[in-house]
Order: structure tokens, then sequence, then C-alpha cells
């Protein structure tokens, strides 16, 4: 008898029968049940609400720099506040909302429904992640309120060395921040190893899942390094130890090399997720099997592994052996080749596809797009000759965001679009989620591509003022910053709307042959798979029907009648 053959001999008759009571929101009522908890979905919830304050926050201090940048010289505030501005946004948006964004949250939800677990393989050091990461905002704070950090994201030494000690708080409140991103990459990369339900094997992965078991792996790799370069800055700083400042003895571009030797993998650390929520989307909303499936997969992989021997193309001007800086510029270009094989099969998965462009799948071409202009501008930056002019321009801070805005971002909220009714089990209104998109796509763009133009003219990043002959992209590029306000105002009111008062959503609102949906939360017994995530035509009927359970009884019943 074959595999396959005794997965269907030993699947339930009713592998999706959910028992009363089993609502994993309803079930136990008031904060300390949540607090408590060890259910991954209560725990990705309140990852989620908490990067979602970040992204607020970090939102907030994007608008002021932009309205700050306006004009030449003081718009609304003094230079010292413009620094400290741009690195609370850096150090916000980086730490607190992109880097858990899409791991944390939904991959905390969703991973063990998707491989036929009850829970991750440690649920109390699961729970006890996101306290750490709780602590590690509150230090943060501390950082934000009671000092005056204008050091930048990057932390940068000599400059961190000096003032008061408001940086050693932010950067013991991003040490902190790591465990909780290491003890969550351990915790999943377990789960994944050791949890999966029979019929559920490497071939048959969701390629979300195949994306977190790859965002895990750097976290569990590169996270330290970080960790312990920040733990040596701060022992610098109070202590007085010369390890990076040169008036101490130091090598301020040694800080360098630990930095982007985590950071440049952190970047998969936030773009490999959104990745494999589009591989999701592209797949649901296309009504096809992925093309490639292996190579998407193993181009996560791919990535995970190459994002740590790039590191020096941050630093071609920083003084390091002509010889070393050519060998990372070619890795540069090598490391675009996983990131390509994505880009065509996601193409390959569309051609001749059924396409239906709800907001999720909106938001999954945006990232395509987006994330395509990112890649290709990284080449610039990558080449030698090139970089010397773009390097610290706003060439760069537009690529960034290209990269990590139009990519992780939009990844996200595709993410956050698709599963949103399984979260809540509520529908959210598909015309003002349409509108927000519109609203939040033109704006990005008006925001960064005129960016691109701003630093191939010479325009340096970080700076508080420029020449007269800058002012009217800064001026475009901040009417785009507040387009995005808009879209993103308008998106807040829509989800929260649908809380209130949106429509019971069914089982799988959009239709979708993956795992996660067809059953109401976890498996009440463990599943047998026997098809792959992707497999539409073997999928039954009641997987993929759209409607509540009231209503599937309906069809049901009219069926009989026929």
């Amino acid at each position: 008898m074959t595999v396959e053959a005794e997965a269907e001999a030993a699947i339930p008759a009713d592998p999706h029968h959910i028992p009363e009571g089993a609502d994993y929101i309803t079930h136990e009522h008031g904060l300390k049940s949540w607090l408590t908890t060890v259910d991954h979905k209560r725990i990705g919830v309140m990852y989620l609400i908490s990067i979602l304050l970040a992204f607020f926050a970090g939102g907030v201090f994007a608008l002021i720099l932009r309205t700050e940048l306006l004009t030449p010289g003081k718009t609304i505030m003094e230079a010292d506040t413009y620094n400290e501005m741009f690195t609370l946004h850096g150090a916000i948006m980086v730490f607190l909302f992109i880097i858990p964004s899409i791991p944390a949250a939904l991959g905390n939800f969703f991973l063990p429904i998707m491989i036929g677990a009850k829970d991750v393989a440690f649920p109390k050091l699961n729970l006890a992640s996101l306290y750490i990461y709780w602590i590690g905002a509150i230090f943060t704070l501390i950082a934000i309120v009671a000092g005056h950090i204008d050091t930048g994201w990057t932390f940068y030494t000599p400059y961190s060395m000096r003032g008061d000690n408001s940086a050693v708080w932010m950067t013991i409140g991003v040490f902190i921040l790591g465990f909780s991103s290491i003890l969550t990459g351990l915790n999943f990369i377990a789960t994944v190893h050791k949890m999966r339900s029979p019929g559920m094997h490497w071939r048959r992965l969701p390629l979300f899942i195949w994306g977190i078991y790859a965002t895990a792996v750097i976290q569990v790799l590169a996270t330290p390094v970080l960790a312990i370069t920040l733990l040596l800055l701060a022992t610098e700083k109070i202590v007085g130890i010369g390890i990076f400042d040169p008036a101490l003895g130091g090598d301020p571009v040694l800080f360098q090399h630990f930095f982007w030797f985590y950071s440049h993998p952190a970047v998969y650390i936030m773009i490999l997720p959104g990745m494999a929520i589009v591989s999701e989307v592209i797949a649901c909303f296309s009504r096809r099997k992925v093309f490639g499936y292996m190579f998407i997969a193993m181009s996560s992989v791919a990535l995970a592994l190459l994002g740590f021997l790039v590191w020096g193309h941050h630093m071609f001007v920083s003084g390091q052996s002509e010889y070393a800086t050519m060998v990372f510029s070619a890795l540069t270009f090598l490391v675009a080749i996983p990131s390509g094989v994505k880009i065509f099969n996601w193409l390959a998965t569309l051609y001749q596809g059924s396409i239906s462009l709800e907001s999720p799948m909106l938001y999954s071409l945006a990232f395509i797009a987006l994330f395509t202009i990112g890649g290709l501008t990284g080449l610039f930056l990558g080449t030698l000759s090139t970089d010397i002019h773009l390097h610290d321009t706003y060439f760069v801070v537009a690529h960034f965001h290209y990269v990590m805005v139009g990519g992780t971002v939009f990844g996200f909220l595709s993410g956050l679009h698709y599963w949103w009714p399984k979260i809540t089990g509520r529908l959210y209104d598909e015309r003002w989620a349409r509108v927000a998109f519109v609203l939040v796509f033109i704006g990005f763009n008006v925001t960064f591509f005129s960016q691109f133009i701003l630093g191939s003219r010479g325009m340096p990043r970080r700076y508080y003022s420029y020449l007269d002959q800058f002012q009217p992209l800064h001026m475009t590029s901040s009417g785009g910053a507040y387009i995005i306000g808009v879209g993103f105002v308008v998106m807040a009111i829509m989800f929260a709307k649908s809380l209130k008062s949106g429509a019971k959503a069914g089982r799988n609102p959009w239709g979708s042959a993956g795992y996660e949906w067809p059953h109401p939360h976890n498996f009440a017994e463990q599943p047998v798979f026997t098809r792959g995530p992707y497999d539409y035509h073997l999928a039954t009927e009641r997987e993929l029907f759209t409607g509540t359970d009231e209503e599937w009884d309906a069809h049901m019943a009219k069926k009989g009648e026929a």
C-alpha cells in the first residue's frame, strides 16, 4: 500500500470538526487569560497588536520628518530634534516592526496550523519570547523619553560613544529584542522538524513555511552577532574599554563589519516572509499550482545562506581592501539570482491563471513590481563605480524603502488582508480595501521614486537642510508621504469597522486550497495530508467552499433536493 493510500485509510471521517467552544478568542475571557496563554494563535494576535502599535509610532515619526523637509532649513523643528526623529523612525520601524512583523505575528498564528500541529514545539517559550519583545520595547521607550538618541538606527561609532546614555538604553533594548528573535527562530525550526503531521513531507510544505523556516535559520545564526556587538557597544560606553572608539584605541570600522554581518542577513529576515506570503496569495488568486515549487522553496534557503556573504557591500567607501570590495560586489550580483527565480516563477504562475484581483492579490502584485525596482536599483549600489557616487545619498534611502516597504510591508499587508477573515472571523469592506491600496501604492511611489532622482543628483541622506534646487523634489516626496498616511487611516478604519460590524466570514472565504483554511482553528484530531497545498484539482468541494457553515448546509440541502 502506498503512503497516500495509507493516509486515505487513516484520515478521520470529519477531520475539520471542531468541538463547541474551541474558538481561541471567546473560549476564555479576561486580560489574564490572554497574558498567560500558550495558544500560538493568541500569542500571534498579541504580537500583531504590538507591531501595529510600533508601525503607527514609526509612521508618525516619518510624517514629522517629511514635514520638516518641505523647506530648506527649519520648518517645524531644530536640527538636533530632526536627528532624533529619523533615529527613532529607523530604529522603531526596523527592530520593533519590520523584523518581527511577519514571523512573530503571522508566523506564530499560521505555522502550526499549516503543518497540522496543535501548537509550536515550545509553547511556554513562545509566550516568553513575547514578554521579551515587550521588555525590549520598554527599554527603547525609555531611550525615547529620557534621552536624546540621534545616532541613526545603525548606532555608528564613534558618534554613539558621545553624549548622554540614551544610546545605551536603546542598544540594550535592541539587545533584548534580539533574544525574542532568536527564541522564536529556534521554536519555529523545532516545530517544522518535529511536529509535522503524517503526509506533511518537505516537498509538501506550504511555501509560507519554507519562507518562515529560512527566516528562522537567519534569526538563530545572525542575531547573536548583533547582540554581542551591541553589548560591546554598551560596555564600552559604560566602562570605557577601547573596542570601537579610536580615542580609546578601538576601531570604528570593526563595528560596521559586525553590524552589517548581522544587518544584511537581517534584510532577508524582513523580506523572506513577505516573499512567502506572496507565494501563497499568488497561488490562491490565480487558482494555479505554483510554478517551480521546489525552485521557490530552495531559493528561500539560498537567500538565507548567501545573505551572510555580502555584508561588505555596505562598506565600499570605508577603506577596506580593493580585493575585498571586488569579491563583495561579485557576491552581491550572485545573491540577486534567487530573488530573480522567485519573480519569474510567480509570473509563470500568473500566466494563463484564473486571476482575481481582490485586495490581497493587489498587494502581492504591487510587491512584485516594487521589489523588482528595489532589487534592480540595488545593482547600482553593488557596482563599485556607481556606488562611489550614490553612497550615502537619497538613492540609498529610496532603494532601501523599495525593498523594505515595497517588499516587506506590502507583503505584510497582503498577508494581513488575506488572513484577516481567518484571524478575526469577519470580512472587511473590499471596496474600501481597494481605495486604501490605491492611496498607499500611489503615495509610496510618489514618495520614494522622487528620492531616486534626488540621490542621483547628489542630495545626501540624513541631512537636516539642503540646497534650494532640491526643494521641488522634497516637496513631492513629502506630498507622497501624506497620501500614504491617508491610505493607512482608511485601512485602519476599514479593519476597525470589520471587527465591529463586518459580515461573518466563511471557513474559506477566498476558496484557497491551503491547509489553514477549511477548518475553523487548529485540527481537532491529527490530520493526515494526502495532497499538496496548491493542488486545487484534488481539493474537495467542501474545502474550497467560500461561504459559512450555514450556507454550506443550505447548499448541500439544495443539491440533495436536486
